[in-house]
C-alpha cells in the first residue's frame, strides 16, 4: 500500500541545504513564477514575496531532502510513500536552519473529510519518525487563517540532547483546487521567525475554488 504524501519537505532539516546559485532561479521549481522577489503559483492561486537576501534553495537540494524523508517514514511504517506526483514550488533560505519550503500534490478525497483524517496520521507517523532518529521533539496541531483561508497546522520543537531548543518547524496544509498544499517553515532565532511568518502570513490567495 502506498502512503499518501504530505508535508515531505519537513524533513529538509535532515540535509544541509544550499541556494541554487542559478541565474534563473525558475529553473528550480516544478510548477509557479518567479519575477523579481515575488512568487506566485497559478495551480494554487498563490503568491508570496520573497524576503530580500534570501536565497532560493536549488532544485537538487529539496529533491533529495524529499527522498531522505520519504526513506525515514518508510522506515517507520513499513509501506512505500509514493512522491511521485508531488510538485516542489518555491523554497528559499538564508540558512539551513531558517527556510520556507512548499509543495502541491493532487488529493482527491475517496469518502468524506479523507484530507483532515490522513493529515493526522501524517503527525503520528511524523512524531514516530522523529522519535526513530533518536530526535526529541515536542509536537502539537492547531488551525491558522492566511488570507481568510483556514490552514491546519503541525507545530513542531526538536531539542538537542542537552535539552536546548534547537529548532522551531510549522507545517501549514490545506486542499485547494484539488491540490494538497503544503507549506512548510523552519527557524531558530525570533528575528528569522519573525521574518519567514510574515512573508507567510502576507501571501495572497486567489478566491477561486478553495474546497476543504
Amino acid at each position: 500500500m502506498k502512503k499518501k504524501s504530505n508535508f515531505s519537505f519537513l524533513f529538509i532539516l535532515f540535509i544541509t541545504i544550499t541556494s541554487c546559485g542559478n541565474s534563473d532561479p525558475n529553473n528550480e521549481i516544478d510548477e509557479g513564477n518567479i519575477k523579481g522577489e515575488i512568487y506566485e503559483s497559478k495551480e494554487i492561486g498563490w503568491t508570496i514575496e520573497i524576503p530580500k537576501g534570501w536565497e532560493i534553495v536549488s532544485r537538487d537540494q529539496v529533491e533529495a531532502a524529499n527522498e531522505k524523508g520519504s526513506q525515514a517514514m518508510e522506515k517507520v511504517t513499513g509501506q512505500e510513500v509514493d512522491t511521485k506526483t508531488m510538485k516542489n514550488l518555491i523554497s528559499f533560505q538564508k540558512d539551513k536552519f531558517n527556510l520556507l519550503g512548499s509543495t502541491s500534490e493532487p488529493f482527491v478525497e475517496e469518502y468524506p473529510n479523507e484530507y483532515l483524517i490522513n493529515n493526522q496520521k501524517i503527525y503520528e507517523i511524523l512524531y514516530d519518525t522523529f522519535k526513530s532518529q533518536g530526535i526529541k521533539a515536542d509536537t502539537s496541531t492547531g488551525k491558522e487563517l492566511v488570507d481568510n483561508l483556514e490552514f491546519d497546522t503541525f507545530y513542531t520543537t526538536i531539542y538537542s540532547p542537552k535539552g536546548e531548543i534547537i529548532l522551531n518547524q510549522v507545517l501549514y496544509g490545506r486542499l485547494i483546487n484539488g491540490l494538497s498544499f503544503g507549506v512548510t517553515i523552519c527557524y531558530n532565532n525570533p528575528e528569522d521567525k519573525n521574518t519567514l511568518l510574515n512573508a507567510w502570513r502576507d501571501s495572497k490567495f486567489k478566491k477561486t475554488d478553495h474546497h476543504q
